[in-house]
């Protein structure tokens, strides 16, 4: 069995071995750069395969368009500013849902997380609330709030609220009270605790749950827009249904998975720059 060559090393004057040199900069972005290429080769393929069955006829297209057709439906529909409409008002739903349900979750985690009278009185009825499925309370929205804006909003916000609530609530109990105690010792009262302690030791899990949180308020968009809904790229797919015209349907589809892997991306962006001082374990290139 062949053993692995060993690190390059360096010698220095007194002829001990020094530490193994690092590999080269260039090198590891060049490692980095293959990996994503390589996680792109997949769903390519996917696509392809997708679009050669079609062509063959193995795909009907009242059943499941072309990607080709589809992009050319979202280009006709994007000239003829229809597109822009309906994406312009489903962005406006989504940002205010998220917007309520999370200062909502947030501020409510962050009273039962650091207060004990908080816990007693603002965990129970959220954990009892979360086991109900926010999407099966259409019927009682309804007749709550009415079919129109506020039906969508309320749908999106109870989906933001349930993961910010418990990731921040978790992320605060979470942190080791060691900390907490070695903060006190050194004279920050209460207040500075939470502000240079607790609040940044809480931030990871509230990233996470932001994150949580994005994924389930487009997926209470979709259902929230279809309805009695009369704009909204759900809107979109529902009226393409009813004329079997399955490229917008896909192309609704796809419109929201970019619009949540572009959340995802730009929250991801966030995290790092808001949390530079934690390290985490990461894969290396092979």
């Amino acid at each position: 069995m062949t053993r692995p060559a060993p690190a390059p090393t360096t010698t220095v004057p007194d002829g001990s071995a020094a530490a193994p040199v690092p590999a080269p900069s260039g090198r590891r972005r060049r490692r980095r750069t293959g990996a994503r290429w390589r996680r792109v080769i997949s769903p390519l393929v996917l696509v392809l395969g997708w679009e050669l069955a079609s062509r063959a006829g193995l795909l009907a297209p009242e059943k499941l368009s072309a990607p080709s057709e589809v992009l050319r439906t979202g280009w006709r529909l994007a000239v003829d500013g229809i597109l822009w409409t309906h994406l312009t008002d489903s962005l406006t739903r989504a940002a205010i849902g998220l917007a309520i349900g999370g200062t909502l979750g947030v501020l409510l985690g962050a009273v039962a997380g650091l207060l004990r009278i908080g816990d007693d009185l603002v965990d129970p009825p959220v954990q009892m609330a979360r086991m109900l499925p926010h999407l099966g309370l259409v019927p009682l929205l309804i007749i709550w709030v009415g079919i129109g804006e506020s039906l969508k909003i309320t749908l999106v916000c109870l989906g933001a609220f349930f993961p910010i609530y418990f990731n921040m609530y978790a992320g605060i109990r979470d942190i080791d009270v060691r900390l907490v105690e070695a903060a006190r010792t050194c004279g920050l009262n209460a207040i500075q605790r939470i502000r240079h302690v607790i609040l940044p030791g809480a931030l990871p899990a509230l990233f996470l749950g932001l994150r949580l949180a994005i994924g389930a308020a487009w997926l209470s968009l979709v259902v929230g827009e279809q309805v009695n809904a009369q704009t909204g790229i759900g809107f979109l797919m529902m009226e393409a249904r009813e004329f079997s015209q399955t490229d917008v349907v896909v192309l609704g589809l796809l419109i929201y998975a970019l619009l949540g892997l572009l959340s995802d991306v730009a929250l991801r962006m966030l995290e790092r720059r808001a949390l530079t001082w934690r390290t985490g374990v990461h894969v290396q290139a092979s």
